[in-house]
């Protein structure tokens, strides 16, 4: 494999789609030299199929907003590999969603679903459909227009749905509400991130952000260090950062930071069970911003304009959106003395700051690692719906638990380098790349 030469022939071929083009020259310059080293991968032109999607389906979504007037949105489902398990992904409703950001996120989801080590393949859909500003009688119509269109497409064994940014409980309950009426049958297995009342799962809302700190908690571990006593800035202020902050939090750390758009709130006394709980009404409001945090508690700061990043901490958690960390992000961060950075959102940090991370010789963990919990909890909801019954909190945390423990141990065996540092990048990628080549190396050519 020729890394630049590939990278070429797919420029060629998907023009202008940056954030694809990132996640696949990420993966394929992590694991060049092992791929070489098996020319049976060579042979069956392994990464040229896997690098493309099985497909992808695209259609329009029309509904009827508040004052009567039609809207017309696009909606996306990006089935990109299904060698180990069903398609599995999140569904993302945000106005800066397109097939390059969803090509990304579900060939990201791919390798993210094998580390887990539960039978899910990879897949991403959405909209750029924006729930910010819209009521819910706004969002439950739309979420009923993008489901007439997706739902045959779809199903326990086939696609399994999921929330990811803009899609919430809320938004999978409505979607779920059109698609039984529609198919007809009560599978609760099509969607994950269900109402605990009709077939969800005890920690799923929680389980990115508590997945991402087992993992954190491993690194540090490994590193002959504790979480207990450190300063943590986390950026967003969305169901994700919500569960890392109380995880964290009862970890025994100190979260100073959370951000929205709008700037970062500095928290110098750390989360309290009041506070965590606030952020859920602010992601719940629509209004995308994190202001109004410091109004509800006079010991927090708000600071416009500025990022998590600007406030000195031991750890930063990128929690938001993709290439939210910047090369000039971590220069701040290691000039502030920070020296862990783990991302929970999906290929949070642009390739500038992982290189400078790496280069600095710092614990660094990607995304499909650190935040692998979210799918891990996702996949134990669907066995749960298999089997028709419900799992205590306990049962699921301690699967998490093993889960998370898992993927790290993966991680360190094929990422650990002969100076002893861990290269968490290159150990993920060539973990889950290993276990779906395999796969479609032993299912032929198809």
């Amino acid at each position: 494999m020729n890394v630049n030469r590939l990278m070429t022939d797919l420029e060629r071929k998907h023009p202008g789609e940056s954030e694809y083009l990132q996640a696949v020259r990420e993966v394929l310059e992590s694991i060049e030299e092992l791929y070489n080293e098996h020319p049976e991968f060579e042979k069956a032109k392994i990464i040229e199929r896997m690098v493309e999607p099985d497909r992808i389906i695209t259609f329009r979504v029309t509904w009827v907003d508040d004052k009567g007037e039609i809207q017309t949105n696009l909606g996306y489902r990006v089935q990109f590999n299904s060698a180990i398990g069903p398609y599995k992904g999140g569904i993302r409703f945000h106005a800066a969603v397109n097939t390059s950001m969803l090509k990304f996120l579900g060939f990201e989801q791919t390798f993210k679903n094998a580390l887990t080590t539960l039978p899910m393949g990879g897949a991403k859909g959405g909209s750029d459909f924006s729930p910010k500003g819209k009521s819910d009688a706004e969002i439950m119509r739309f979420c009923q227009a993008f489901m007439l269109e997706l739902w045959n497409n779809i199903g326990p064994d086939t696609d399994v749905p999921a929330g990811d940014v803009g899609v919430g409980g809320r938004e999978i309950g409505y979607m779920y509400g059109m698609y039984k009426k529609l198919a007809r049958e009560y599978n609760t297995g099509v969607l994950t991130g269900k109402g605990l009342t009709w077939g969800g799962s005890l920690i799923r809302p929680e389980a990115t952000g508590f997945g991402a700190l087992y993992f954190v908690e491993h690194m540090l571990g490994e590193a002959g260090k504790s979480i207990a006593g450190k300063s943590v800035a986390i950026s967003g202020f969305g169901n994700v950062a919500w569960g890392a902050a109380q995880k964290a939090t009862e970890l025994g750390a100190k979260v100073i930071a959370i951000s929205g758009p709008d700037g970062v709130i500095y928290n110098p006394n750390g989360m309290t069970a009041e506070k965590i709980d606030y952020m859920l009404e602010l992601r719940a409001s629509n209004r995308d911003i994190v202001a109004p945090f410091a109004e509800r508690f006079p010991d927090a700061e708000f600071i416009p304009g500025k990022k998590a990043w600007s406030v000195k901490c031991d750890i930063a958690l990128p929690c938001a959106f993709q290439n939210e960390l910047t090369g000039e992000d971590a220069a701040e961060l290691l000039a502030n003395g920070t020296w862990c950075v783990a991302e929970v959102s999906n290929m949070g940090c642009t390739p500038e700051a992982i290189e400078t991370f790496i280069k600095a010789g710092i614990l660094f963990a990607p995304g499909k690692a650190v935040n692998a919990g979210g799918v891990a909890t996702s996949g134990l909801e669907m066995t749960q719906n298999a089997q028709h019954l419900s799992w205590s909190a306990e049962e699921v945390d301690a699967k998490l638990h093993y889960i998370m423990s898992q993927i790290h141990q993966a991680c360190v065996k094929y990422g650990k380098q002969a100076d002893g540092y861990i290269n968490y990048v290159k150990g993920a990628n060539i973990a889950g790349f290993m276990k779906v080549a395999q796969a479609m190396l032993e299912q032929g050519v198809i």
